[in-house]
């Protein structure tokens, strides 16, 4: 059988990893790595008090799910269930966490070499600021919608970068996705 590409984490294998800008000691468990699809799924562990800087990637799109936790984006407080989704070269963040949380995060788009593709910010914009695309959470309700509420299976509901918001429906009904 041909290597297809895929690697697993073994369970309990999260391990420190260093992010430019970043406040606290950040731990990863990479789930899978599909070489072939350029697909990255993990779980980041967020320090209690830790601080990912606004930044974005060039090479392709992030999507995170809150498992654990708490989680800051952009300065509005998310809970567990929460989903975000940053188009490429759109700036989001800071990501933050006051006691701690874990994340899964799909990425797709590759490390090389173990560099992952993180440009930080210039003077930590807000995010939607950059680039094509969006960043949005799930359950939003379309452009103009700046509010927070809770969602389907407890997932908050909040609108990031509201003016990109329907480029990035666009893409998702170009791309087949409902």
């Amino acid at each position: 059988m041909a290597d297809s590409g895929l690697r697993m984490a073994q369970a309990g294998e999260a391990v420190p990893f260093e992010i430019p800008g970043a406040t606290g000691e950040f731990r990863i468990q990479i789930l899978n790595e599909d070489r072939d699809k350029g697909v990255v799924t993990s779980i980041v562990h967020l320090p209690p008090g830790g601080v990912i800087p606004a930044h974005y990637h060039e090479a392709g799109s992030e999507m995170h799910y809150v498992l654990e936790g708490d989680l800051i984006e952009a300065g509005e407080p998310l809970s567990v269930g929460a989903f975000l989704t940053h188009a490429k070269g759109v700036v989001h963040g800071p990501h933050e966490s006051k006691g701690g949380a874990k994340v899964l995060t799909v990425q797709t788009w590759q490390s090389e070499g173990g560099n992952f593709d993180f440009r930080p910010a210039e003077g930590g914009a807000a995010a939607g600021s950059g680039g094509s695309g969006g960043s949005q959470s799930s359950g939003s309700q379309g452009p103009g919608n700046q509010g927070s509420g809770t969602g389907e299976a407890g997932s908050t509901t909040k609108n990031i970068g509201a003016e990109t918001q329907e480029a990035a429906a666009a893409d998702r009904e170009e791309k087949g996705y409902s």
